[in-house]
C-alpha cells in the first residue's frame, strides 16, 4: 500500500451537501468528551466511559492523527469518521470507523460522511481497500456497510459478542458511493 505523503494531512475541509469532514481542533473537545461518554454510543463498543475519565484523558486538541475527520454540521461536530486506522501494520487497507452522537442519528449523516471519507481515501491513496468492522447485532451499521458497498469477510466472536468483518475492494480516484441515498 502507498503511504500518506506528509503534506496530505490535514486535507483541505471535504464539504457534501450537508456536511463538512475537517480536522480536529480545540472547539471540538466538549463533544468527543459527549462522544466518548455516551451510553448510546458505548453500546456496541465496549461501552461508554466514565466522563471524569475522559474529561481528565482528552487532549486539548483531541483527534489529532492522519485520517480522522471530525464531522460537523450547521457550525457543529456531531461526530468522527477515520480511515487510516490499520488492522495490521504492513497491509494493504485502511479501517473505517464511525461515532456519531445520538442526536446525529438516523439523518443519513453516517453514510453521507463514510461516503466522502471513503473518496478521500481512494483519491489520496489509490487502491487501498478499506476494511469495516461491527458488532453483527448492530443492525444500523450492517446496514450502512451493505449500502457503502462492504462485503462480508467473516464473523467472529470478539468483547463477548459476534462481530462483522466486511471488506470494500480499493478503488481509484473519487467515484462516489453508489446507492447512498442521504436524508434531510
Amino acid at each position: 500500500m502507498t503511504t500518506l505523503a506528509a503534506d496530505a494531512w490535514p486535507p483541505a475541509p471535504i464539504r457534501t451537501d450537508r456536511l463538512v469532514l475537517r480536522a480536529s481542533e480545540a472547539r471540538d473537545r466538549a463533544a468527543f468528551v459527549e462522544l466518548f461518554a455516551s451510553p448510546e454510543v458505548g453500546t456496541y463498543i465496549g461501552g461508554a466511559q466514565p466522563r471524569e475519565e475522559v474529561e481528565r484523558a482528552m487532549p486539548e486538541v483531541p483527534g489529532q492523527r492522519p485520517g480522522l475527520f471530525v464531522v460537523e454540521r450547521a457550525g457543529a461536530m456531531i461526530g468522527v469518521v477515520t480511515t487510516l486506522d490499520r488492522p495490521d501494520p504492513g497491509q494493504p487497507e485502511a479501517e473505517l470507523g464511525y461515532l456519531f452522537l445520538p442526536e446525529a442519528w438516523g439523518h443519513g449523516y453516517a453514510a453521507e460522511a463514510c461516503a466522502a471519507a471513503l473518496d478521500w481515501l481512494a483519491a489520496s491513496l489509490p487502491g487501498t481497500s478499506a476494511l469495516l468492522r461491527t458488532r453483527s447485532a448492530n443492525e444500523p451499521s450492517m446496514r450502512l456497510a451493505a449500502r457503502l458497498g462492504f462485503t462480508e469477510v467473516k464473523r467472529y466472536e470478539e468483547y463477548g459478542a459476534e462481530q462483522w468483518l466486511g471488506v470494500r475492494e480499493g478503488r481509484t480516484g473519487a467515484g462516489g458511493v453508489q446507492g447512498v441515498a442521504f436524508g434531510t
